[in-house]
């Protein structure tokens, strides 16, 4: 799907088992809201020529999917299945849409089946783990990665989803169990790493910078390590200039990412530099004018710096994006 399980959604999905209705044979070139895609009309054609080749309707669905077309996607993938019923990429596939499309019990059930069609297929296994955590069934998540323990007992990928299971359920010691055992057989899952630095920088352990330093050795560029390793920094070792250096080198290499700007901005607040952290914010606003949090900040420092009108506006743009922000109101209230 397309928020991979490196860092699940865990907010758990509704149930849902209404599914989205066959619309005809798949021959409008876009999703209704979608923008126009040359590669649809390239399989149209192709699929005139040979309308019973399941690998085509596969190919278009991926696409649709992409372009969150998801009943097109869920039309399409049906009909490849109807041609190989057996095939797992087009039931995985049709899991994702399910998914991303808020039919989470038919998503499930459609993963279910693949597992049953393919008990020995350790992706799938993991997949139907995936599934289950975000679900909200981890008892079901754990014993499906009992089963790859059978098949493969050094998968690193079953001892990592293992530590989210017992992460989201609490238990933080089984879990840095679980991912130091998936890094001990792959040192370079660097998801692994990341996750046992925030779990040990729960706990105010300062071991906690060496497992982001592992995950940064396998990628020095990484966004979510090196924003952990800087969260730590600032928030349980009070070395703000040492975040602040690593937010300026994920803007460097990742320069859409708004967060770094936003955290940028805040540290500069924590060390009064004003109009530092002003700049911060109007770049967080450039790269993300839907971030609700930059504007209110930027109106902080107006209102900091006597510019009651400029602060005014940027607490009313903030609530126009969030207008349950409570900060905004509070302080809009004050300055009117």
């Amino acid at each position: 799907m397309k928020t991979t399980h490196i860092f699940l959604l865990l907010a758990g999905f509704t149930l849902l088992s209404a599914c989205g209705q066959d619309n005809g044979n798949g021959e409008e070139n876009t999703p209704a809201a979608g923008a126009p895609d040359p590669s649809i009309s390239q399989l149209n054609l192709l699929l005139e020529k040979t309308p019973n080749d399941p690998e085509l309707y596969y190919q278009r669905a991926k696409i649709y999917y992409d372009l969150d077309g998801y009943d097109e996607a869920i039309q399409d993938v049906q009909k490849a299945l109807s041609f190989d019923s057996v095939n797992v990429n087009y039931l995985h596939l049709l899991a994702d849409v399910y998914l991303d499309y808020y039919q989470s019990f038919r998503a499930l059930k459609t993963m279910e089946k693949a597992a049953g069609l393919h008990p020995q297929h350790i992706p799938t296994l993991l997949k139907l783990s995936e599934f289950q955590l975000i679900l909200k069934q981890p008892e079901q998540a754990l014993k499906t990665l009992e089963k790859i323990r059978a098949i493969d007992p050094q998968n690193a990928e079953m001892f990592y989803m293992g530590g989210l299971v017992f992460e989201d359920q609490g238990e933080t010691d089984k879990a840095i169990g679980s991912f130091q055992s998936a890094v001990e057989i792959d040192p370079e899952l660097i998801e692994g790493w990341i996750n046992l630095g925030k779990l040990w920088a729960s706990k105010k352990e300062p071991i906690a910078i060496q497992f982001f330093d592992n995950a940064l050795r396998v990628d020095s560029t990484n966004v979510v390590a090196l924003h952990e390793k800087a969260y730590y920094l600032s928030n349980t070792l009070n070395d703000l200039e040492g975040a602040l250096a690593l937010y300026k080198k994920i803007i460097v290499s990742h320069p859409q990412y708004a967060e770094a700007y936003f955290n940028a901005g805040l540290l500069y607040l924590d060390m009064d530099s004003i109009d530092r952290a002003t700049q911060q914010f109007d770049l967080n606003i450039k790269v993300d004018p839907t971030f609700p949090q930059a504007y209110y900040y930027r109106g902080l420092c107006a209102e900091m710096k006597g510019d009651a009108e400029s602060a005014v506006k940027d607490y009313e743009a903030a609530l126009n994006l969030a207008p349950d922000y409570d900060k905004a109101r509070e302080a809009l209230d004050k300055l009117k």
